[in-house]
């Protein structure tokens, strides 16, 4: 994975993320309602999660700048995408979840996958070749 294809992987992983956020941050209800999830008692929960998700979004954005450089928020991502990805898919295999949150699981699942294969490089800012020891 070259530097042009992380700092890609990286602005679309920060876009998707954030605007995640943002659309369970003001049209939670609207979405909810509209994928027949019960509404939860307090919306704290769901907002809470849902600007913790423009902060990785942001987070993600700030890694695709300088990849080189921000190598080290990496591993962040990877426990954020493992997070979700576990317990969605523990909830998915012994009660099932609502439909609404599976699609979220499998490209967590992908962008996992595709976050440690660029942690997994050493990345140079130059044009050199890259070696495959983190």
């Amino acid at each position: 994975m070259n530097l042009g294809t992380v700092r890609l992987l990286f602005v679309i992983a920060g876009l998707y993320d954030f605007l995640i956020g943002l659309t369970f941050l003001f049209f939670g209800a609207q979405l909810f309602d509209a994928a027949g999830v019960p509404q939860p008692k307090h919306w704290a929960y769901i907002q809470f999660g849902a600007l913790m998700l423009m902060i990785f979004g942001t987070m993600f954005l700030t890694i695709a700048r300088d990849p080189v450089r921000n190598r080290d928020l990496i591993p962040f991502g990877l426990m954020l995408k493992l997070s979700y990805v576990g317990l969605a898919t523990y909830y998915w295999a012994t009660t099932d979840i609502p439909m609404l949150f599976k699609p979220f699981a499998v490209v967590d699942a992908l962008m996992f996958i595709l976050f440690w294969m660029a942690y997994s490089r050493k990345l140079h800012s130059g044009n050199g070749p890259q070696s495959t020891s983190p």
